[in-house]
């Protein structure tokens, strides 16, 4: 072995395998870029993405960790979320959830989903 070498499997590494997936389509309404990394709960990503925000409650990008998507201003384009796996405790993001998914009450999380999403319209 030489110091500093990588020693790789044949294999392909398959990412994500046996969780549940969607597919969304998404659009950057901004005058700016954004960008959107693997881990960010993709429910409360910045107000200015266009999509079905209720569809994407505890999901995720399905891509490689430590990698992200990149929006430019107007694009649009379909992404693949895959569901947060483990407790599905989620706090910080946009304060939209800030406890398990699974107890959340739907009615609560859209009245703060609506409220999170007026200040765009205003």
């Amino acid at each position: 072995m030489i110091p500093g070498e990588y020693i790789l499997k044949e294999d392909p590494i398959e990412i994500n395998a046996n969780k549940r997936t969607i597919v969304v389509e998404v659009t950057n309404a901004g005058d700016r870029p954004i960008q959107i990394g693997s881990h960010f709960h993709f429910f409360e990503v910045n107000k200015k993405m266009n999509f079905d925000r209720m569809k994407a409650l505890g999901m995720r990008l399905n891509i490689a960790s430590g990698t992200a998507v990149r929006f430019e201003p107007g694009e649009e384009k379909e992404v693949e979320l895959v569901e947060i796996s483990g407790n599905k405790i989620l706090y910080g993001f946009n304060n939209l959830v800030n406890g398990a998914i699974v107890s959340s009450n739907p009615e609560e999380i859209q009245k703060q989903l609506d409220q999170f999403l007026k200040s765009v319209e205003e």
